[in-house]
């Protein structure tokens, strides 16, 4: 049985305070961020749906993928989105012992360094899976990284559950300050092509802006 949080728990958020879990505004912002990419399947279709309502996110890229579809990479960045550490493997942090982990996020590292400039290197990280251990997680923020985690998991990498649903976890959870968990994978995308449109058009009718982290 799979378990995860759709709305983070306000005693999680407590917990883990060293996390980036929302970010408080006095305006109507909201965050919207990409775990797994670059991938030419899903992508670019992203970055279309993006552009369509003139709207920044930030996309946590697995170094791998950086790798395989430079070209890519550099679209995000030239359109203005903001990139962040998603390891080199897609690592499971519990799995994986500190030195090993370690490495990976620095081999990520190099591979963004590689392929942007020094006004655009990457100080932001996410776990995948939200998976961490204590002793990573302080070797990544002596490292400088700031830990970003989410407010809102929209689960579009669920494939047991409806399009339908993956659009209600969104929008029944949004709140200013919010920060929202997709995924431009391919396991995710029946799930995401459905949602995020809705998703943009929801935040347009109700004035949501949205930032980069």
């Amino acid at each position: 049985m799979k378990f995860y949080w759709i709305k983070t728990n306000w005693i999680i958020k407590k917990i883990f305070s060293n996390y980036t879990w929302d970010v408080s505004n006095t305006g109507n912002t909201v965050y919207l961020t990409f775990d797994d990419g670059p991938i030419p399947e899903i992508t670019p279709w992203v970055l279309e749906e993006l552009k369509k309502y003139n709207l920044k996110a930030t996309f946590f890229c697995i170094g791998e993928n950086i790798s395989k579809y430079p070209e890519i990479f550099h679209k995000v960045i030239k359109e203005g989105h903001s990139i962040g550490n998603h390891t080199f493997n897609h690592l499971n942090g519990w799995n994986t012992s500190t030195e090993d982990y370690i490495e990976n996020v620095a081999r990520c590292e190099e591979t963004i360094d590689k392929n942007t400039n020094q006004n655009l290197k990457s100080r932001l990280f996410r776990p995948p899976y939200g998976k961490l251990k204590t002793a990573q997680s302080k070797a990544i923020r002596k490292l400088g990284y700031k830990i970003i985690m989410w407010d809102v998991l929209s689960a579009d990498f669920d494939t047991t559950i409806s399009k339908e649903k993956c659009l209600d976890n969104v929008l029944s959870n949004i709140k200013p300050g919010s920060i929202i968990v997709f995924h431009d994978s391919i396991k995710a995308f029946k799930n995401l092509e459905y949602v995020l449109p809705k998703t943009l058009d929801f935040l347009k009718e109700n004035n949501f802006n949205c930032a980069v982290l």
